[in-house]
C-alpha cells in the first residue's frame, strides 16, 4: 500500500478508542510529530498517558520526555524521572539512558554518578549508542567509576 499518514491515524484512532495501548501510543506519537494530524503536544500527552497507564514502556518513556521538555504539560523533572523509571524497569533502553542522564546531571533526582553508570550500562548492553558514549565519558572523567583511559 502507499504510505498515508492520514489513514494511519484513522486506523490508530479506531483501535485506540477501543483501549489498544500500542495504538494509543502510536496516535500520541502522530500528534507529537504532526504526521497525519496537526501537531499538538497536549493531545499527544493524553494518548501517551492512556497507553502508559496500561504499562506501555514506549508511552511511559515518551510521557517522561514530555515532562522533561515541558511539551504538552508543565515541565516537571520529577515526573519525567518517575515515567522514565517505569519504562526503564521494563527494559526500555532509551528510558534507561534517559534515567542515567537524569542522575548524571541531577534533574528530577539527586545527582549520583554511580547510579547514572548503572543505568547507562543497562542501556549500553542493549546497544544504545548514546548510553555507550555516556558510559565512555564516565570512564574518561572518572565519574561513578574508576577513571580509566584504556577501556
Amino acid at each position: 500500500v502507499e504510505q498515508n499518514y492520514n489513514l494511519a491515524v484513522e486506523w490508530y484512532r479506531r483501535s485506540a478508542d477501543q483501549g489498544h495501548a500500542n495504538a494509543q501510543y502510536s496516535l500520541g506519537y502522530s500528534y507529537s510529530i504532526g504526521k497525519g494530524v496537526e501537531q499538538n503536544y497536549e493531545i499527544a500527552v493524553e494518548w501517551y498517558r492512556r497507553a502508559a497507564d496500561q504499562g506501555s514502556a514506549n508511552a511511559q518513556h515518551s510521557l517522561g520526555e514530555c515532562y522533561y521538555d515541558g511539551q504538552g504539560v508543565e515541565q516537571n523533572y520529577n515526573l519525567a524521572v518517575e515515567w522514565y523509571r517505569r519504562s526503564a524497569d521494563q527494559g526500555h533502553a532509551n528510558a534507561q539512558y534517559s534515567l542515567g542522564y537524569s542522575y548524571s546531571i541531577g534533574k528530577g533526582v539527586e545527582q549520583n554518578y554511580e547510579i547514572a553508570v548503572e543505568w547507562y550500562r543497562r542501556a549500553a548492553d542493549q546497544g544504545s549508542a548514546n548510553a555507550q558514549h555516556s558510559l565512555g565519558e564516565c570512564y574518561y572523567d572518572g565519574q561513578g567509576v574508576e577513571q580509566n583511559y584504556n577501556l
